[in-house]
């Protein structure tokens, strides 16, 4: 039985997605952006900073998971990276125009993982394995999330 490959239709959702929110991100002034929602909440810019982060710890694992029969990654420790990266201190459009070009090209990385690496088992930290299918549509889901916390959620 031929199966169609998910990757092509998770990068077109991805794409979709990062192309609905720039417009909302843009509309966002450095001063709201730099506003923590609230007590020990992360600001829009540390919040596009921890999605910045996940596209790089993402791309690492769409790339490697297509080389073998399986791959366990390290730990990702995202108020370590959020706050040793400063992006409080980072300017706003600076961040959102590395988010959305870092996007634009998982979306070209994801449209073109071949068929067959589709149940390649990864494991993170300790975790049971998922997918690499499941990767690539939970990082769409994840990025869905924090820009709803920010108001730019398509």
């Amino acid at each position: 039985m031929l199966h169609q490959s998910p990757f092509p239709a998770v990068a077109n959702d991805l794409f979709q997605t990062i192309e609905a929110a720039l417009p909302k991100l843009r509309a966002i002034s450095e001063q709201n952006a730099e506003r923590s929602r609230a007590a020990g909440k992360w600001s829009s810019k540390q919040i596009i900073g921890h999605l910045i982060d996940s596209a790089a710890n993402n791309h690492h694992r769409f790339v490697r998971a297509q080389q073998g029969l399986g791959l366990a990654f390290p730990p990702y420790a995202q108020d370590h990276w959020v706050s040793s990266q400063h992006y409080q201190d980072r300017s706003w459009d600076d961040l959102v125009t590395m988010w959305h070009a870092y996007n634009l090209h998982l979306s070209h990385v994801i449209g073109r993982i071949p068929e067959d690496r589709r149940h390649v088992p990864c494991t993170i930290e300790t975790d049971t394995p998922v997918t690499l299918e499941f990767l690539a549509s939970d990082y769409v889901v994840h990025l869905r999330h924090h820009l709803g916390q920010v108001g730019a959620r398509p």
